[in-house]
C-alpha cells in the first residue's frame, strides 16, 4: 500500500527521545531535557512586532515562490555584506526552514545511486533526506581526538565517480566543530584538483552566529568564489534569532540550481508563510546586538558543562567551537551494567538509562557515531548543573 521509501524511513532519533521525555514529564517525573536543538530565548521583540504589522497591513497574500522581494533582497544583502558572497535575489531560495531548502536541492539533483559525502557525526536529518531522494549516504569518519574535524586527506579519499554532493556543516550539529578559513581553503584545494568534478557542495551555516573563543566565522563560497557555481550556502533565522517555529530557511546558490529547486517548491507548498517572511526580513534588517549577548551566554553554558564533565571518569568530551551541543565519547561505558543488572549494550541503552536517572539526551548512533551522545545545552545554568550532577551520579553507579 505504501511506497518502498516509507519502509526505509526511520523516526528522527531526536524526536523519539523528545517524545519519551514529554511523556516522562507528563507522568510527573523530573527530567532535564537536553534533546532538542532549540534556543531557550524568546524571539526578539522587534521581530514579533514586525509580524503584527504585517498582519495589520494585509500582507497575507501569496508571495513569489522563492520568497518576497523584500526578504530575498535582505538575504542577498546579508550574504554580500555579512559573508562576502556575491549573490543577487535571483540566487536566493526561501523555504519552510533550512530542511526544506536542503530537501529540494537533493530532490533536484540526485539520481539513484548518487553519493552524498558527509563527515560523521552528522545531523540526523541529512541521512534520511538523502535516502528519501534515492541517494546513497557516504559518511566520512572523524575522531574525537581531532575534534570531529574532517581532514583534507579523508575528503580526497572519499570523492569518487558517483559523488554528487559534499555536505559541510560549520559550526556543526551535533559536534560543535567549526572550520577555520585555512581548513576550508584546504578543502577547496582538494575539490579543485579532484578528477571528479560533477558534484555540488552544500554548506550549512545555520549556526553561523554561535561561535566561541573569538573564532571568526568562515564560509566556503566567500573563500573560493571560483567554486561558487557548485556551492549552495544554506542558512536561516531559527537558531540565531530564536525563531524555530517561524519556519524560515534560505539558500544562496547558482541560478540553474535555484531554478530547479523553485520548480519543486511550486508544487510542494508554494512558499513559506508571508507573515513569517516579514518577520525574517525584520530579523535580518534590524539590530543585531542581541546575537552577541546570546552567543556569550551559550559559551558560558558550554564552559560550565565542560568543567563538570571533565571530572567524570571515563567520559571524554571534546571542546566544541560553536553551536550549543556537546558530543561526548561514551564508549567506555558500553558493556557495563546498571545497578539493577541491565546491560548497556549500546548508546541507545545508555540514553534510556540516563532518562530513567532524570536526564534526556540523544544517542550518537542517530548521528552516525555509535557509542556517543548528543546533549543540547540550550537551557538554564540551573538545569545544566542539575543535569551534570545527575549524569555524574548515574555513570558512577555503573559497573
Amino acid at each position: 500500500m505504501f511506497s518502498e521509501m516509507i519502509a526505509t524511513l526511520r523516526p528522527s532519533p531526536i524526536q523519539v527521545m523528545a517524545e519519551r521525555t514529554r511523556q516522562a514529564i507528563q507522568g510527573g517525573r523530573s527530567v532535564v531535557d537536553m534533546t532538542l536543538g532549540e534556543p531557550d530565548f524568546p524571539t526578539p521583540q522587534h521581530i514579533g512586532e514586525a509580524a503584527v504589522r504585517a498582519v495589520a497591513e494585509g500582507q497575507t497574500r501569496y508571495t513569489p515562490i522563492n520568497g518576497s522581494t523584500r526578504l530575498r533582497e535582505a538575504i542577498a544583502r546579508k550574504f554580500r555584506d555579512g559573508n562576502g558572497i556575491d549573490c543577487s535575489p535571483a540566487n536566493i531560495s526561501v523555504g519552510c526552514g533550512g530542511k526544506q531548502v536542503i530537501y529540494q536541492a537533493f530532490l533536484a539533483t540526485l539520481n539513484p545511486g548518487d553519493e552524498v559525502l558527509i563527515p560523521a557525526p552528522y545531523w540526523a536529518s541529512y541521512a534520511d533526506i538523502v535516502g528519501m531522494n534515492r541517494g546513497v549516504l557516504k559518511p566520512i569518519g572523524t575522531t574525537p581526538e581531532a575534534g570531529y574535524a574532517l581532514s583534507p586527506e579523508a575528503l580526497e579519499a572519499a570523492i569518487g565517480p558517483r559523488t554528487k554532493w559534499l555536505v559541510l556543516n560549520s559550526p556543526s550539529n551535533p559536534s560543535g566543530t567549526a572550520y577555520t578559513a585555512a581548513q576550508l581553503m584546504a578543502f577547496a584545494d582538494v575539490i579543485r584538483r579532484s578528477v571528479h568534478r560533477n558534484f555540488f557542495i552544500l554548506v550549512d551555516d545555520i549556526y553561523e552566529h554561535i561561535l566561541f573563543d573569538g573564532i571568526c566565522f568562515a564560509t566556503l563560497a566567500a573563500l573560493a568564489p571560483d567554486l561558487s557555481g557548485r556551492i549552495l550556502t544554506v542558512n536561516g533565522v531559527s537558531k540565531a534569532y530564536a525563531m524555530t517555529g517561524w519556519r524560515v530557511g534560505y539558500g544562496c546558490g547558482p541560478l540553474a540550481l535555484i531554478d530547479a529547486m523553485t520548480k519543486i517548491q511550486m508544487q510542494v507548498n508554494s512558499h513559506t508563510s508571508s507573515i513569517s517572511q516579514a518577520a525574517a526580513a525584520a530579523a535580518l534588517e534590524g539590530p543585531q546586538d542581541e546575537l552577541e549577548r546570546r552567543r556569550a551566554i551559550f559559551q558560558g553554558r558550554r564552559d560550565l558543562l565542560l568543567a563538570r564533565f571533565g571530572t567524570i571518569p571515563g567520559l571524554r568530551t571534546p571542546k566544541p567551537e560553536g553551536a550549543f551541543y556537546l558530543f561526548p565519547d561514551c564508549r567506555h561505558f558500553m558493556g557495563q551494567s546498571t545497578p539493577d543488572g541491565t546491560l548497556l549494550a549500546d548508546d541507545v541503552a545508555l540514553s534510556s538509562y540516563l532518562l530513567d536517572e532524570g536526564v534526556s539526551v540523544v544517542p550518537g548512533s542517530g548521528f552516525g557515531m555509535p557509542g556517543f551522545l548528543r546533549l543540547s545545552y540550550a537551557t538554564s545554568d540551573e538545569m545544566l548543573r542539575l543535569a551534570a550532577e545527575r549524569i555524574a551520579c548515574a555513570l558512577g553507579k555503573l559497573s
